[in-house]
């Protein structure tokens, strides 16, 4: 079922009440109409910390844009979170510097002959933390490789740790998709999709 046709296990604020507590915590007005800060404003601190946690990771981090981008796409298709593939495609594409094929490929990024070492590096990384918690050797070996300094190796981890922790409150408070948002875009394919066998 697509997730804007999902009852949210918490009622989303009216407009009226988003934009009141939204104004009170200081949360920009363009945050304030998507579904995850109409079901986190019932809770303001916690809304703004989040918002600040992925600020500090979006803007002006030591972690390069496009791979965090890919990061955050492969946890949403890995973890069949709709709600976060739909957001980050639209926000990979226009800010990141990320292409239609780049977040195609991370469906199967181990297949992928557009994909490099770096971008195979980073995928495989995140794989591993969704399957088993951390990172083995050999893979943290190949991220040194392309990921220049202390600080971006920590937000390589950074990243991958905020948004499965986001992934997992969006699938179990149910968030749907926002209505006048397609489903799983480019093509509406679904990660069920293509475990029945419909493919690439």
């Amino acid at each position: 079922m697509q997730e804007n046709l999902k009852t949210p296990r918490i009622p989303l604020l009216s407009a009226d009440e988003i934009a009141k507590i939204g104004a009170e915590a200081g949360i920009p007005p363009e945050l304030q109409d998507r579904n995850i800060f109409r079901v986190l404003f019932q809770s303001p601190r916690v809304a703004k910390a989040l918002q600040g946690l992925l600020y500090a990771q979006l803007f002006g981090s030591a972690f390069d844009g496009r791979l965090r981008e890919l990061v955050i796409m492969r946890i949403g298709w890995q973890t069949n979170c709709e709600y976060e593939w739909v957001q980050h495609w639209y926000t990979a594409l226009k800010a990141f510097g990320c292409t239609e094929q780049d977040l195609l490929e991370v469906r199967n990024w181990q297949a992928s002959t557009h994909l490099g070492a770096a971008e195979k590096a980073v995928l495989a990384a995140t794989d591993e933390v969704i399957s088993t918690g951390t990172i083995s050797d050999e893979t943290w070996a190949r991220c040194e490789q392309y990921l220049e300094g202390t600080e971006a190796r920590l937000e390589l981890v950074f990243a991958i740790a905020t948004w499965q922790a986001v992934s997992l409150m969006l699938r179990s408070l149910k968030v749907p998709v926002e209505a006048d948002t397609p489903s799983w875009p480019p093509d509406g394919r679904s990660p069920q999709d293509f475990a029945g066998g419909v493919g690439r």
